[in-house]
């Protein structure tokens, strides 16, 4: 039946999603017109601004690349990524809000409120609106703003929204996942809705049923096209994939029928039709005269879920966790104005320092009130030179405390270990609490038609453990725990957690709230907290209270 359902979309794939060869002459539906790709106009010179075109692939895992190593078929990043710098030491956070906090803020988790879990969609919470955004800078530096994907930072107040956030425009979806066809979401049984956004409204009229991997590259065409080259643009792209739930067009299942684990043939497939989306987005840029002035960043956004067909071996442990599979991630940077093309960056980088970075870039002003975490690392990327970080922050999660024989005692006096929490100074890395899911999945692992985990290898911890230490650099794949060898290092790190606990604001994590029904908002997903409503309630009752204190005081007289 899937088969059949597959096979019959695939005739869609073939008008929206054509693959081009970067020297291909071949036409295509949604693609440039043959005599035009690769030129650039004679409308002037560019300006000095950079365009930052910024893709965010999701759950993509660390293995899941051609130049790592995969058995999936990714030529086109792998081609950037030779052309450009590959960074091999690059951190994410393990979950899909904390990065795309921390990228668009330049913040870590404890300073904006968001350090547990992720943003769910019937919670009144979204990125705290006193935090100034990536891309409010650099419209502050005459940027045109354009974000184009999965926004998956909080919309229950419209000051939430993209738009109000420093987006001039926004296509794509509120919530973290969806269907990739009809844009419905269930939240839970009876909590279901329609989560594709133009701007501040549904986006029925752009509901075709169109894969949202090809849809979203058709929006960016769009927006190249009638943008001024001469003036900067930030482009963002958010795509949904390879996050769950695997669906593909048929078409894209031709090279992975020798996969017999279905999950993980559906996620190549996912894969093999991102691969050519960003394909045919730089084939845009070199049409409509961007690319000689841009800088492409590519990055996933947390580490790859194996159970959905992600892969990060040789990495230990995978999405949600803090072990290396989760937050050690894919990534690259792509630009003519590299001078080190070609190379790779071993430097210590993370998603933070895209915000100073990139509006470092942009002639743009960094205000010194605003307490970033994150560093400038453009000289680090493009010229080779060191990184100005020396350690992560990884996070600090005080709500889960999941690790039963934690203690303070465990942790010196110094630390309770019953938190999550994991940090990286130099070559070490420390982890406490309970860090998730640690076995390391090998590609045997998805040799069979179902899941298996005989293949999985585990180490058998002794009772009560509650710290972790690695010399990361010397044992990436975090095999040998140095804990009980090294404790004056475990206590350097521990206080330094203590430090970073003393910045912490308040957690964010707020219950649910019914009004969050799509079916009180006319089957869609969207804010339901009105601020005018509540003000004239709380109005109403100081009026209310006012009257009565008055008849009171008639009475009283």
């Amino acid at each position: 039946m899937v088969a059949a359902v597959l096979a019959g979309l695939s005739l869609l794939s073939l008008l929206t999603c054509g693959y081009l060869a970067w020297g291909s002459r071949r036409g295509g539906a949604g693609e440039a017109p043959a005599n035009l790709l690769g030129e650039e106009p004679a409308a002037g010179a560019p300006r000095s601004q950079p365009h930052i075109i910024f893709i965010l692939a999701d759950d993509q895992g660390f293995r899941d690349v051609g130049y790592h190593g995969s058995e999936i078929r990714t030529p086109t990043l792998d081609k950037l990524a030779a052309e450009g710098v590959k960074l091999e030491n690059y951190y994410v956070q393990p979950m899909c809000t904390p990065s795309r906090s921390q990228l668009i803020t330049g913040k870590y988790q404890i300073h904006t409120g968001l350090q547990h879990s992720i943003i769910r969609p019937t919670q009144p919470n979204c990125l705290p609106l006193d935090n100034v955004t990536l891309p409010q800078k650099l419209k502050e530096v005459g940027y045109s703003t354009h974000m184009v994907g999965k926004w998956h930072l909080g919309f229950y107040r419209r000051e939430c929204m993209p738009t109000q956030r420093g987006f001039d425009s926004f296509f794509g979806s509120l919530l973290g996942s969806g269907d990739y066809y009809t844009h419905f979401k269930c939240d839970s049984p009876g909590i279901c809705g329609y989560d594709l956004y133009e701007n501040d409204n549904a986006a029925w009229d752009h509901d075709n049923g169109i894969y949202s991997t090809q849809m979203y590259t058709q929006k960016v065409q769009q927006i190249l096209a009638s943008h001024n080259p001469r003036k900067p643009i930030f482009l963002y792209i958010a795509y949904q994939a390879v996050h769950s739930p695997l669906q593909a067009p048929g078409r894209y299942f031709e090279h992975y029928r020798s996969i017999n684990n279905i999950n993980r043939r559906r996620y190549a497939a996912m894969l093999a039709c991102l691969d050519e989306a960003i394909n045919n987005v730089t084939l845009a840029l070199r049409k409509y005269g961007y690319y000689e002035n841009s800088i492409i960043i590519y990055s996933s956004d947390n580490g790859g879920q194996p159970m959905a067909g992600g892969s990060n071996w040789p990495l230990r442990g995978s999405k949600g966790t803090y072990w290396e599979g989760g937050i050690r991630a894919v990534g690259f940077v792509h630009s003519p104005l590299l001078k080190n093309k070609g190379s790779v960056c071993k430097e210590l980088v993370h998603i933070t320092d895209w915000f100073p970075t990139l509006i470092t870039l942009a002639e743009g002003q960094i205000d010194e009130d605003i307490q970033l975490d994150g560093y400038d690392v453009w000289e680090t990327i493009s010229e080779g030179r060191r990184s100005p970080r020396v350690d992560i922050l990884h996070n600090i999660d005080p709500i889960y405390t999941k690790a039963k024989n934690g203690s303070w005692a465990a942790g010196y006096g110094i630390w309770n270990t019953a938190i999550q929490s994991a940090i990286r100074v130099n070559h070490w890395k420390l982890l406490t609490g309970n860090p998730g899911y640690s076995d390391w999945v090998p590609p045997q692992a998805f040799s069979n038609a179902g899941p298996n985990r005989w293949h999985n290898e585990r180490v058998s911890w002794s009772a009560g453990k509650t710290v972790w230490l690695f010399n990361i650099t010397a044992d990436p794949y975090e095999r040998v725990d140095l804990s009980a060898r090294h404790p004056e290092v475990v206590k350097q790190l521990l206080r330094r957690l203590s430090q970073f606990n003393k910045t912490a604001v308040p957690v964010r994590y707020p219950p649910k709230d019914p009004r969050s029904n799509p079916k009180l908002n006319g089957g869609v997903w969207g804010p339901w907290f009105k601020e005018d409503e509540k003000k004239k309630k709380s109005d109403q009752n100081k009026g209310a209270n006012k009257q009565k204190k008055n008849k009171s005081k008639k009475k009283a007289n």
